[in-house]
Order: C-alpha cells, then sequence, then structure tokens
C-alpha cells in the first residue's frame, strides 16, 4: 500500500508535486488563513489527483473549519474529512485529529496536559494510520530556534497504540521521515519557513 503525505501547503497545492499511489494524506494547513474559497480551490485540486483514497484534516491555518465546521465541511467533497474520527481504507484503520498544544491565536488551540490527552485518549488502540495535525513531543518538533515544541501526551498515546504511521507538520522545519520502533513518524510539511513549496511529498509504503 502506497500513502503520500503532504501537509502545510498554505493555498500553494498547485505548485506541489504529488506521486501516484493508493491513499493521499493531508494533515493540515491547506489554507492561508482558512477562507471558504481556498478550501474551494483546494477541494478542486484534490478532485484531479488520482488516488483511490483521500483523507484530509484541518491545521491551525484552517480557521473555517473549527469557525464555520457545517459550511467548511460541506465544501471538501473530494476527499474524507476527519475531526476526531476514523475510516477504512484497503483493510487500514485510520484515524485524524487537527489538535496542538496552544500556539498564539490560531485554530484548533488546547492547552497542554489533561485537554490534549483527552483528544488523544480517543485514538483507537488499533489504529494504523495516525493523522495529527502537530507533531509528538521529540519528534519533528524542532523550531529554527531549537525548541521542540512537539506535544507530550500525544508522544504518550503514540508509544501506546504504536500506529503504523503517523503523519503530521506544523513545525515546517522540522520536515522529514523518522522511525520510533514499529511507527513511521513523517513531518510532511511542505512548505518551508519561509513559506516556499519546495520540500518533497514523502511517500510510505504499507
Amino acid at each position: 500500500m502506497r500513502i503520500v503525505c503532504l501537509s502545510d501547503t498554505h493555498s500553494l497545492h498547485e505548485e506541489v508535486s504529488v506521486p501516484d499511489g493508493d491513499i493521499l494524506v493531508h494533515a493540515g494547513d491547506f489554507t492561508e488563513r482558512g477562507s471558504l474559497e481556498d478550501v474551494d480551490a483546494f477541494n478542486a485540486w484534490l478532485g484531479r489527483l488520482p488516488h483511490r483514497h483521500k483523507f484530509v484534516i484541518a491545521g491551525n491555518h484552517d480557521f473555517c473549519f473549527e469557525q464555520a465546521p457545517e459550511q467548511a465541511r460541506s465544501r471538501l467533497t473530494n476527499a474524507i474529512y476527519l475531526e476526531d474520527s476514523g475510516a477504512v481504507a484497503e483493510g487500514l484503520h485510520i484515524w485524524g485529529s487537527p489538535w496542538q498544544p496552544r500556539f498564539f491565536d490560531w485554530a484548533f488551540n488546547l492547552d497542554r496536559g489533561e485537554p490534549l490527552a483527552r483528544k488523544w485518549a480517543l485514538v483507537p488502540d488499533h489504529t494504523d494510520i495516525l493523522i495529527t495535525h502537530g507533531p509528538p513531543h521529540g519528534w519533528g518538533d524542532t523550531t529554527s530556534r531549537g525548541a521542540d515544541v512537539g506535544c507530550e501526551e500525544l508522544a504518550a498515546r503514540i508509544w501506546t497504540v504504536a500506529p503504523r504511521l503517523h503523519v503530521f507538520g506544523h513545525i515546517h522545519e522540522g520536515y522529514g521521515r523518522m522511525q520510533a520502533g514499529p511507527t513511521t513518524l513523517v513531518n510532511a510539511s511542505i512548505c518551508t519557513l519561509r513559506y516556499r513549496p519546495t520540500n518533497p511529498a514523502i511517500v510510505v509504503e504499507l
């Protein structure tokens, strides 16, 4: 099974080269600042991609999915949108969630500790592919200033669930593929720290 991983395209998706695959995953921040028009453009682009299954979560830039969820979701017709919810594709159990440790006044913020732990407790034990916007602490979460800003509660849940694949983004400079025991971790941020969409999509074979 060929999984194509993307995140943080920030309305620059038309400039992204997307490899062929069976499942396309986008881990959020597909808009610039969460306008419905940005969602329409992103959805049209998704519709032109050939992947049999497409899964999308929101990120901290995708305000409309928090502020006008019914309108936003109704416009995303060419992918399955996940928000603390799951789906099954080709026998793989997939779970998606947009939350992250509080980050200024952006969308889908929660305080560290119990508020985030409650969200991650919803992740089923049998999850094969976990999609979150923010990274787990210590993995693809180091900023340009050297701070590890990922979520400690998310990291703890991953070690319990041990998904085969965890896809995230948010910290652009953390881009890359890592391995922690049975779990492949992918920071799939397409945009660089300077918001240039030059990082290649990452493909994982499951």
